[in-house]
Order: C-alpha cells, then sequence, then structure tokens
C-alpha cells in the first residue's frame, strides 16, 4: 500500500481552525467538507467534534488517500468519502454545514461560482459556511506572502489567484447567506463564516 498523503501546511493549521469550527459548529450534526485533500483535516476535526458526521468530498483520484486516513483512524462519524467536482454533481444532503479550506484559490473563478452555487444546493435551511484560505480586500494584496503565493499560483495555472473577499461575499448573498463573521487566522489566512437566511 502506498504511503498516506500527507501536507505539512494541514498539521500547521489544523489547531487554529478547530478552534474556529468548534465555536461555530457546537450546533451543527452534519458537515460536508468540499475538497477534502489528504483527509489529514477531516481525522482530526471528527475526532475533536464527535457530534458531527463529517462527510468528506473530493475530486475521485484523491480518495483513496482520503480512504487511508480515515481508514486508519476508524472514527464512527467520518462515513466513506464522496466524489465531487465542484462544477458537477453535488450530493443532495441537506447538510446543516459545508467547511472547505484552501479551494477557492486553487479553482478558476466558474469553479468559485460553481462551489457557491452547490453550497446553496447542498445546505438546509439555516445552514452554515466556513472557508478557509487567503483573501485580498479591497482589491489588494494582505501581505507580500500573499503576493508571492498569487504569483506562484497564477505560474502554475492562469485560472487560479487568490479571491477578493467582497468578490466571494458577493456569490455567497447571491445564494442567501449572509456574512456572519470573519476570522483573522495565522500565517495571512482568514476563516469566513456565513449563515443561511
Amino acid at each position: 500500500m502506498n504511503a498516506k498523503p500527507f501536507a505539512p501546511a494541514c498539521e500547521r493549521n489544523r489547531d487554529p481552525i478547530l478552534a474556529v469550527l468548534r465555536t461555530q459548529f457546537a450546533d451543527r450534526r452534519n458537515v460536508l467538507e468540499v475538497g477534502s485533500g489528504t483527509g489529514q483535516h477531516a481525522v482530526h476535526f471528527a475526532a475533536a467534534m464527535p457530534w458531527l458526521t463529517w462527510q468528506c468530498a473530493d475530486l475521485a483520484p484523491q480518495l483513496p488517500g482520503i480512504r487511508q486516513w480515515l481508514d486508519e483512524a476508524g472514527l464512527p462519524n467520518t462515513p466513506p468519502p464522496l466524489a465531487l467536482d465542484v462544477c458537477g454533481p453535488w450530493p443532495t444532503g441537506p447538510y446543516d454545514a459545508v467547511f472547505s479550506a484552501n479551494i477557492l484559490h486553487i479553482v478558476g473563478w466558474p469553479g468559485v461560482e460553481a462551489f457557491f452555487a452547490g453550497v446553496g444546493r447542498a445546505l438546509g435551511d439555516a445552514g452554515m459556511l466556513v472557508v478557509y484560505g487567503p483573501f485580498n480586500a479591497g482589491g489588494t494584496y494582505t501581505s507580500e506572502s500573499n503576493r508571492d503565493f498569487d504569483a506562484w499560483l497564477k505560474a502554475r495555472d492562469p485560472r487560479s489567484g487568490i479571491r477578493d473577499v467582497e468578490a466571494v461575499q458577493t456569490l455567497a448573498a447571491q445564494t442567501g447567506l449572509h456574512a456572519v463573521d470573519d476570522v483573522a487566522m495565522p500565517a495571512n489566512n482568514r476563516c469566513l463564516i456565513w449563515r443561511r437566511n
């Protein structure tokens, strides 16, 4: 069997994100994670918040690695991961929360639009969305490290890049979500939090 996939960034950011989710998801029960990556976040969050069913979802090639993390952890609240392309069909849910980390700057802008449309369909009444990652403000970078990261992203894929928080907030509002909080995180990242009206 191949070694489990491992992302050092997940180890660095998991506890600051968990501190936000413990509060925001205290009354949630059924969470869809869009873009579960390696699966590291899922096992950490599901172990720390056993009242949640944590449903992983990602592109099909990612699923074997996610399954390795889930199988090793053996948690009762992590069902098998789902194949999900943000621009394709979404699970119907309804979920009372959606979480996503470091996705919006990877996909092209049509993918960002598809993400919010999909969240709008997957979330139930009073559903909550939490998105973690870097964001620009007022069309400008919030740090030199984010400027450098954005240049690296665009060199790798011109369609990707750090998104303006105002543009993302507009998409969320069009989906019937209103902003609840914007939490500053380490390494010039943020957690943006919305709730369905």
